[in-house]
């Protein structure tokens, strides 16, 4: 069973995780329902030829109730210790009565069908939980290490930042970290969810790759748990094991199974309400001799049944069964849901607000315009705007510390110092002693000081019309020039917003920092409803509390530059998580490859679980509205029983069909 258990007050609720003994607990569970049920036939059958009163029957159906009630016992006493009555309790409460009644046969049944039914259960909610534990199982238990000229097998757990690790063909990475030497392709399916191997080559600069890891590019960067599948690979190890992307997913997914979703809470509500309005009509059941001529025995029987058939059991599983297999089967796709609420938010909801670089766009910007002010030199330009973006993290910054290296040439670059973000406008640093600052033309208005030369804002504004993005460089009070990049967007990103509509969206909108004119320009070239421009990250926010004032709304980002609004949205969903700890922590649902293709599939995905647990709701609420007149009007308990358990697996095994599930496109 699942740990997310209702309340105490909850009484008929249950929790029957009887593994806690490892795999023989869950075997022997089984075993023993099995021998109940074996002796029960045994019992009835000899019964059936002795007679009433033979002591080989009656043996036989105590061997019934023992191995039948052996883990009902042992859980109900458990359950008392801690002051609760579960339905476990209720369960051997009505085996006495049968037993008392001198039904023995009957309360043989029943244990026999509860035990073998919570046995098939707890194996079929394993089956959720060994995916999820799989992923804990994919890191290897050794490296080999390279030291000095010597390799050495070392345990992963005692790795340290620095260590360089030898990756043979079709081994798995030992750790996060960088590639130092060697060239080969990946499969990092089981992290990012790529359904292709990506090739990996040394990066260029290993000081750089050591200060900065988390701006290591995709090409160089590797996991743990992902498998070599060409030639040799050097690694150099930039996070501690208990630090890996690998350990920090299955740690939150592990957690994510405890967070309970808004129906859980529903159904908790329900049962602190239910559960004490039953033991109500039981008690009065218990009366009914006094209305009905009948002997206490059939009373008390009646009672009993109509407790049995009563206790939600379906209704407490029916939940959480569906959300353990939904976040276990979006991580095994590379993707991380933090629990039930946003699985069920996403699966509701109409809206979809996208950032533009990055998540609708490659967030490759190429340096396409290098235009220096009058009296300044195309070198003097570039040098100065590279010192200061070698400091940033930015997308943009790296492209122009990339292709303006090579524009360069041999041309030094000087040494910035005293970065300092101004967020959602530009950067200011001190470069040879004077004051840089480097952004959109709008920082400069609120700068003050010299204002930009009407030649330069006017080629500005024809590069923004052209659907660039463009910064403009000062240094002091002196302006030497602007540089415009030009992001594409990506392949799949218009396949993937028709493909959203069908699953049900309805707005799609985007939301950028970018001038309106770039933003409009991607808009319609992806099939986005409506774009916002020139928005910082606070406007971003506002953007998004506006657009939850008409309805709930994902926002879809980095994870990083774009925090507050997607902890601002009903769900925020970080794409590229993998190796980012902010990402990770900001998201509600983090898609860990760079892959927009993998939204359509996590939308899918919550609406199905969504349907799945409107179905186990209804499942398991109407076959308690069917039992309980059933029992009152004379149903056998053992038929009562047959039909609650059968209830209990059906929402189990429908819940576990998200384990299968593939989006439909």
């Amino acid at each position: 069973m699942s740990d997310t258990t209702p309340p105490p007050a909850a009484s008929a609720g249950h929790d029957h995780d009887h593994g806690s003994g490892g795999p023989w607990a869950g075997r022997a569970e089984i075993i023993l329902s099995l021998a109940s049920g074996a002796f029960l036939l045994a019992g009835w059958a000899w019964g059936r030829t002795q007679g009433d009163g033979a002591t080989g029957p009656f043996i036989l159906l105590l061997l019934a109730y023992a191995a039948g009630g052996f883990f009902t016992v042992r859980e109900a006493l458990e359950n008392l210790r801690h002051r609760e009555l579960k339905i476990d309790s209720l369960m051997i409460v009505a085996a006495a009565g049968a037993a008392v009644l001198g039904q023995w046969a009957e309360g043989a049944l029943l244990l026999f069908l509860f035990s073998l039914g919570h046995a098939l259960e707890n194996y079929a909610m394993g089956r959720a939980r060994r995916a999820i534990e799989a992923l804990a199982e994919l890191r290897p238990e050794t490296a080999l290490v390279r030291r000095g000229d010597q390799l050495v097998d070392v345990s992963v757990n005692d790795l340290v930042i620095g260590d360089v690790v030898v990756v043979k063909p079709d081994e798995r990475v030992a750790a996060d970290g960088f590639v130092v030497l060697g060239e080969s392709s990946i499969d990092q399916a089981a992290i990012t969810g790529e359904s292709v191997p990506v090739d990996k080559r040394p990066v260029v600069d290993a000081a750089e790759a050591r200060q900065r890891p988390d701006a290591v590019g995709p090409e160089h960067r590797v996991f743990a748990g992902t498998i070599n599948q060409g030639k040799v690979l050097e690694v150099e190890v930039t996070r501690l094991a208990n630090q890996s992307t690998l350990a920090r997913v299955v740690e939150l997914v592990r957690s994510a199974e405890h967070q309970k979703s808004p129906t859980q809470l529903f159904t908790d509500r329900f049962q602190k309400i239910f559960v004490p309005a039953v033991l109500v009509l039981v008690g009065m059941l218990l009366f009914a001799g006094l209305v009905v001529d009948e002997p206490f025995s059939a009373t008390f029987y009646r009672a009993m049944a109509v407790l049995v058939a009563a206790s939600p059991c379906a209704l407490a599983i029916s939940t959480p069964s569906a959300v353990l297999s939904g976040v276990a089967r979006a991580a095994r796709g590379g993707v991380l849901i933090k629990g039930g609420g946003p699985l069920e938010r996403l699966g509701v909801l109409h809206a979809l607000a996208f950032d533009k670089t990055g998540t609708l766009t490659e967030g490759r910007p190429q340096v396409t315009d290098v235009m220096p002010a009058d009296g300044v030199t195309t070198q003097e330009l570039l040098s100065v705007a590279i010192a200061v973006e070698r400091l940033s993290d930015h997308p943009l910054a790296a492209a122009v510390v990339r292709d303006g290296l090579v524009r360069l040439g041999s041309h030094a670059v000087p040494e910035a110092t005293d970065l300092e973000s101004l967020t959602g406008r530009g950067l200011k640093a001190t470069v040879a002693g004077e004051t840089v600052h480097l952004g959109k033309k709008s920082l400069f208005d609120e700068l003050g000081g010299a204002a930009v030369p009407a030649a330069l804002k006017t080629r500005v504004l024809d590069l923004e019309n052209q659907g660039r993005t463009v910064f403009v460089v000062r240094q002091g009070d002196r302006y030497l020039g602007a540089v415009g990049l030009m992001d594409t967007p990506r392949e799949a990103a218009k396949a993937v917003m028709a493909r959203l509509r069908e699953l049900g969206m309805t707005r799609l909108v985007m939301l950028s920092g970018d001038n309106q004119r770039v933003a409009d320009a991607v808009a319609a070239s992806v099939g986005i409803d409506r774009a916002y421009g020139d928005l910082m990250p606070e406007d971003k926010v506002k953007a998004i509390q506006a657009l939850r004032a008409e309805g709930e709304v994902a926002m879809v980002g980095d994870g990083v530059n774009d925090a507050p609004a997607l902890a601002s949205a009903s769900v925020g969903i970080a794409m590229g998580a993998a190796g980012s700890d902010v990402a990770l922590e900001t998201a509600d649902v983090a898609l860990m490859g760079d892959k927009l293709e993998h939204l359509p599939f996590v939308v899918g995905l919550s609406r199905q679980t969504r349907r799945i647990i409107r179905q186990n709701l209804w499942a398991s609420l109407g076959m308690v509205a069917l039992l309980i007149p059933a029992t009152i009007l004379g149903m056998k308990m053992g038929v009562a029983v047959l039909f609650h358990e059968g209830s209990t697996l059906l929402v189990v095994a429908n819940a576990l069909r998200l384990l299968a599930y593939r989006d439909s496109a």
